[in-house]
């Protein structure tokens, strides 16, 4: 369900140890359904905030490797599968469809860097989170969540 308001929250991180900590908190709150869009430039720390995401919810940690060209990577996690993509490579819609993801997103936990190459298949209810870079202080981001879904509000209470 959908308030059709939007939501913003803003944290700032000074360096990628708190990128990653930001991101073991937020990883524990998510279900099968969620989905977190990733959007920022190259080298914004997107798939580093992933990549720590991911393996605080595994149960044996491995190497979570960019997806830039498998396209996805699937992990089965203690709160459930969970999908890493990245689309930067991606030319049409009908591609997304192939990988599979749009049924996905209804069942498993995605994460999805470069979304905007998803178009008109865009979840509705997903979380966007949107890195900044400080062009001053290399290793400082603002991490900008953004949210219509009232869900986020609880689920992001662990970053207050």
């Amino acid at each position: 369900m959908n308030s059709g308001r939007s939501s913003t929250l803003t944290k700032r991180t000074r360096s990628p140890a708190d990128t990653a900590a930001l991101a073991q908190v937020l990883g524990p709150a998510l279900e099968p359904g969620d989905c977190l869009l990733l959007v920022g430039p190259i080298g914004s720390g997107k798939t580093h905030f992933t990549r720590h995401l991911i393996q605080n919810l595994m149960t044996e940690i491995e190497d979570v490797p960019s997806p830039t060209y498998t396209l996805v990577q699937c992990y089965e996690t203690h709160r459930g599968e969970l999908w890493h993509a990245d689309l930067y490579r991606l030319t049409s819609t009908s591609e997304i469809e192939e990988l599979g993801l749009i049924d996905a997103i209804e069942t498993a936990i995605c994460l999805i860097e470069w979304p905007d190459r998803m178009a008109n298949l865009m979840p509705e209810g997903a979380l966007q989170i949107t890195f900044d870079t400080d062009p001053d202080q290399a290793e400082t981001r603002d991490l900008t969540f953004d949210w219509t879904d009232p869900k986020w509000q609880t689920r992001l209470g662990g970053l207050a």
